[in-house]
C-alpha cells in the first residue's frame, strides 16, 4: 500500500506565503534564485506553494539571499519546524480521505467561516443522529465502522464553536435542507431545534434562503470560505461535491466564492426571521411525528 501523502498545514501555508513574499520583495524570480543558490526551480515552486517543507539548509540559504533580519529568520525557522504538526488529527482519521482530514485541520485553526449548504445541514451544526443518517445515506457502500468514524469526527469538530477562542460561523442554508426528511421526523425535529438553539450563540449567525428566492449562486453545490487570524494566511475555499472534496486558494477562486456568499446573504432571510422560520418548520415535524 502506498504511503499516505503528508498534508499541508496552516503553518506550512504561512511559511510558503512568507517565503514567496520575501523573494518578491528582493525582486527575484524563481529562476534567478535557482541560479544564485543551486536550489532547483521546481523545488522552490513546491516550497512556495506549500507542497513541500524546505530542509533547514535550504531555508537558511533562502533567508540569507533575501537579506532577512535575524529575528525574522528565527521566527521562520520556528515556523518551519512547527509546520509538520497538523492542528487536529486523531488515530481514527486514517480511514478518512486526505482532503477531508486536511480540511478539518484547517478548520480547527480558522478564525472565521462562511458556510453555504443547500441539501443538508452544515457539518458543524449537525446532531449526532442527523449526522449518522446523512453519512449513511451519502456513503451507502461504507461499512458501519467507517460511518461511525465519520460521525465521531463530525461530533468532535463541533468543539471549534465552544473553545476559548471560538470559530465565528456564518451559515447560509437553503430551505431544502430543512425540508428534506433525513433520519425520520423525530431526528429532523431535534436537528432543527439544535439549529435554532445554536443560532442564539453570539459567534454563530444562521440565515435561511427560502424557496421563494428562486435560483441563486449556491445551487451548484455547497462550499466553505475559511478565514484565518494571521493576515499572512490567505483565505481557503473548500468545496464538497459529487466529484469529491477540493481545496482552492487562488485569488480568483477566493474572490468568486466570497462574491457568491455575499449574494446568498442578500437573498436570504435575516437572522431573526430565519430563527422564526426554523422554529416553524420544527413545529411541523413535531406535529407530524405521531402520523404514520
Amino acid at each position: 500500500m502506498a504511503a499516505k501523502k503528508s498534508m499541508p498545514t496552516v503553518r506550512l501555508r504561512r511559511l510558503a506565503t512568507q517565503l514567496r513574499r520575501l523573494r518578491e520583495g528582493a525582486d527575484l524570480t524563481r529562476e534567478e534564485v535557482a541560479e544564485r543558490t543551486n536550489i532547483n526551480a521546481a523545488t522552490l515552486y513546491r516550497i512556495e506553494t506549500a507542497k513541500s517543507r524546505p530542509q533547514t539548509r535550504t531555508l537558511l540559504t533562502l533567508l540569507d539571499l533575501y537579506d532577512t533580519p535575524a529575528d525574522e529568520q528565527e521566527r521562520l525557522k520556528t515556523l518551519s519546524k512547527e509546520s509538520v504538526k497538523p492542528g487536529w488529527i486523531r488515530p481514527w482519521h486514517e480511514s478518512l480521505a486526505e482532503e477531508y482530514t486536511t480540511y478539518i485541520s484547517f478548520e480547527d485553526e480558522a478564525q472565521g467561516m462562511r458556510n453555504y449548504s443547500g441539501l443538508f445541514m452544515p457539518g458543524l451544526l449537525q446532531t449526532e443522529d442527523y449526522a449518522r443518517a446523512v453519512i449513511g445515506g451519502v456513503l451507502h457502500s461504507a461499512t458501519t465502522e467507517q460511518i461511525e468514524d465519520r460521525v465521531r469526527t463530525r461530533m468532535e469538530r463541533r468543539a471549534v464553536l465552544t473553545k476559548e477562542r471560538p470559530l465565528h460561523l456564518w451559515a447560509v442554508i437553503d430551505e431544502a435542507a430543512l425540508r428534506r426528511e433525513i433520519g425520520g421526523r423525530e431526528v429532523m425535529h431535534a436537528q432543527l431545534e439544535h439549529l435554532r438553539q445554536t443560532a442564539m450563540v453570539a459567534t454563530v449567525k444562521i440565515q435561511i434562503i427560502p424557496f421563494s428566492s428562486g435560483s441563486h449562486p449556491g445551487m451548484p453545490g455547497q462550499f466553505v470560505v475559511m478565514e484565518f487570524e494571521d493576515p499572512m494566511d490567505a483565505d481557503l475555499i473548500y468545496v464538497d461535491g459529487q466529484a469529491g472534496e477540493t481545496l482552492l486558494e487562488s485569488e480568483t477562486d477566493i474572490k468568486r466564492f466570497r462574491s457568491d456568499f455575499d449574494h446568498l446573504v442578500a437573498v436570504a432571510m435575516s437572522p431573526n426571521d430565519s430563527s422564526a422560520f426554523i422554529a416553524e418548520i420544527a413545529s411541523e415535524y413535531r406535529r407530524n411525528e405521531a402520523r404514520p
